[in-house]
């Protein structure tokens, strides 16, 4: 069984600084592209044949595993997160948004728990050298059962969060950055599966997982913060201890272990590993979208730290959130339009009876 190890006799890499990522990407990138002679939808088409390789079953297992994921939560949120919160009671416009919280918390502290046992507790050396990613690639390559459950949990999420978003969760400024989001995501785990790029793509979990589990554990604490009408200490001071590690850890793992581990490894050491790698061009593209938008949330976190320090913030809170004051007029404009769009058809009516 391959065991994703480096090979004998490679040397671990030592990791580079930003700008010798941004010259030596675009200085092999852009040799790639040129030497690509016959690029194009026949050659993608080809290649997609040739070394793409994922089963009915496994297709199967995934949709299967999205339709698990929404039960899951339906039933946690009904029969243990919404009665625990009125329990508590918590504030009426955070009793609909604490299981949305809670399920992710869960969720993610279990994913990452499982990716970082992965990483550093077997023989995997990916983070400690992430070039080794590609050592020994070869197509059709069996993925290890560790790895493929990994991929199973986390892919058939990130399909279930697609629906959840539209459907299940609190609307937010970023919502539709965060629907593209998880359909990159999903793109990345999909195409990087049927590729054999399972390695890359279980340290690219690693580095997200982490943060999540920091976000969700600070917004509990700021829901939980007043209950009963009294303000609990323990969770304000908990709230802004999640705000603060979210916040280093955002730019940690997410800015600059991301692109100098991952990014290196798939725009620069991949093609010395494997000259003429499958669809190079395409996954690169993924990742540094991926890459654009963890800028764009980190934007957030900016304004998020400048409103406490000018006093414009007295308190913890999600600042991609809607005010109650914006949710009003998102619904007045939606009542507005129905109510226009109902005038014109009982127009339209009116105008049929008097024909």
């Amino acid at each position: 069984m391959d065991d994703g190890s480096s090979s004998d006799g490679m040397e671990m890499e030592i990791m580079p600084g930003y700008m010798e990522l941004i010259t030596r990407a675009y200085s092999v990138m852009f040799s790639a592209f040129r030497d690509c002679k016959d690029c194009g939808l026949e050659r993608s088409r080809r290649t997609l044949l040739d070394h793409a390789y994922i089963t009915w079953m496994e297709i199967f297992m995934f949709f299967m595993c999205v339709v698990m994921w929404t039960k899951v939560r339906r039933g946690l949120t009904v029969y243990i997160f919404e009665p625990f919160a009125q329990w508590c009671c918590i504030l009426p416009k955070d009793v609909s948004k604490m299981p949305e919280s809670a399920w992710k918390l869960v969720f993610y502290t279990m994913s990452w728990s499982y990716s970082t046992y992965l990483l550093f507790f077997t023989s995997y050396s990916f983070f400690q050298n992430p070039p080794s990613v590609f050592y020994d690639w070869k197509s059709g390559m069996s993925v290890p059962i560790d790895i493929t459950i990994a991929y199973l949990i986390q892919g058939s999420f990130y399909g279930h969060s697609i629906y959840a978003t539209i459907y299940m969760d609190a609307w937010r400024k970023d919502s539709l950055v965060m629907v593209v989001h998880h359909f990159i995501t999903l793109a990345l785990i999909t195409f990087s599966y049927a590729f054999r790029y399972h390695n890359i793509g279980i340290l690219v979990l690693f580095l997200h997982d982490i943060n999540d589990i920091q976000l969700e554990f600070t917004k509990l604490n700021v829901y939980f913060k007043t209950r009963g009408g009294k303000e609990y200490l323990i969770n304000d001071v908990l709230s802004n201890m999640g705000a603060i590690s979210f916040s280093i850890t955002w730019f940690w793992f997410r800015l600059y272990w991301f692109p100098l581990k991952v990014l290196w490894a798939s725009c620069v050491t991949s093609i010395q590993s494997v000259p003429n790698i499958p669809f190079y061009f395409f996954f690169n593209t993924l990742l540094f979208a991926l890459l654009l938008m963890n800028i764009y949330w980190f934007l957030f976190i900016v304004l998020f730290v400048v409103k406490v320090l000018t006093g414009q913030m007295k308190e913890v809170n999600d600042v991609r959130e809607y005010e109650d004051e914006d949710l009003k007029g998102i619904k007045k404009d939606t009542n507005d339009q129905m109510s226009t769009e109902g005038k014109h058809v009982q127009n339209g009516i009116n105008k049929k009876k008097h024909l």
